[in-house]
């Protein structure tokens, strides 16, 4: 039976969405294809119309998050400000509990190295962030900006790896705060005049 082009088209987005979903989750090898087709509720059997293989889908779906998550960062690069907030937001502990909804670099960095067929996606995808942070992130110190940007991004990502592995709550916390710190501080309110008190009426 054939199925309209844009319903094949919406069904090939939707098995994308959901293995990049649950490969965030639980890894490369920890995910069948048939439990990626029952999350999107379809049958095991069109997968093939789709995908040559699993490896195929791994690759896709990698490029798929990848996407998603440099919208994520283009979005930020509105003001300086909204890219330390971009850092915040990525060293914080939502981000550490939800990791199907984040990060394919924190999440499957591991899993990565040993799945080839994902490796050139993984690297198009790392490149692409590096190079983003390198050019927006206001950057103040004398290094070069793309180390720096080496630097911060594999601290972040470590950091959420890193919090994510430990049993210890307030440790996992204090990870994250610590690369939030060093690369994001919050920023300080201007001080008060003293010859003119805030205006507490508001």
């Amino acid at each position: 039976m054939r199925y309209p082009a844009a319903e094949t088209a919406e069904k090939h987005q939707r098995i994308l969405q959901e293995a990049a979903r649950l490969f965030r989750e639980q890894g490369f090898d920890g995910v069948s294809v048939g439990q990626i087709m029952k999350a999107t509720g379809l049958t095991h059997g069109p997968f093939y119309n789709h995908f040559a293989s699993k490896e195929a889908l791994m690759a896709e779906s990698t490029l798929h998050g990848s996407e998603h998550s440099r919208a994520a960062l283009d979005a930020a690069t509105i003001s300086p400000e909204a890219m330390r907030q971009y850092v915040r937001d990525y060293v914080s502990a939502a981000h550490r509990d939800a990791p199907g909804n984040g990060c394919l670099l924190a999440a499957l960095a591991g899993d990565a190295r040993k799945q080839p067929a994902v490796l050139p996606a993984f690297t198009f995808h790392l490149k692409s962030i590096i190079g983003k942070l390198t050019t927006h992130f206001p950057w103040q110190k004398k290094r070069p900006p793309r180390q720096e940007a080496i630097v911060m991004l594999s601290a972040m990502v470590g950091a959420v790896a890193l919090a994510r592995a430990v049993d210890d709550a307030a440790f996992s916390d204090e990870i994250l705060a610590a690369v939030s710190m060093a690369f994001a501080p919050p920023a300080l309110a201007p001080p008060a005049c003293p010859s003119r008190p805030p205006n507490l009426t508001h």
